[in-house]
């Protein structure tokens, strides 16, 4: 079912050309361990078939995308490995920090100290009612349809 090209390493990894740490595969999706893991048990999600972005993604490889992301996260809480809690990241685009051209899901574990911290910009506040309606009539208007 992979699709995809040579000059994909998700693509090359998810047809097994290459090393990789397996950790669960089926019919759409493979879940490796991250190569440079943001803490131990650092997990990506990969869809066997080729999607540089999110747009491209056919929506039954994105639901099992996020399923597996969730076993992914049951098993970080099962497996002894420190956790207090677990992150999803998923980058769409450059400034997303997208450096992979093919959508993977990134599920870590989290404890108290672990180095890593999201940072908020410095208009980060509470939107009043009207700006967050007039976004959403935005959005609404360019809802993809079906």
């Amino acid at each position: 079912m992979t699709s995809g090209s040579s000059d994909c390493l998700f693509c090359r990894l998810a047809a097994g050309d290459g090393e990789l740490s397996l950790v669960h595969q089926d019919e759409r999706t493979v879940t490796l361990m991250d190569i440079q893991p943001v803490t131990e048990g650092h997990m990506l999600v990969i869809p066997r078939a080729h999607a540089a972005r999110l747009a491209d993604l056919d929506p039954e490889d994105g639901a099992q995308l996020f399923r597996n992301g969730q076993a992914a996260a049951a098993a970080l809480r099962h497996s002894g490995l420190r956790w207090e809690g677990v992150n999803f990241f998923l980058a769409d685009g450059e400034a997303a920090g997208q450096d992979v051209w093919h959508v993977h899901l990134h599920v870590f574990p989290r404890f108290s100290g672990d180095g890593f911290q999201l940072q908020l910009p410095p208009d980060y506040r509470v939107r009043p009612r009207a700006e967050l309606d007039s976004m959403a009539a935005q959005l609404r208007s360019a809802w993809p349809v079906g």
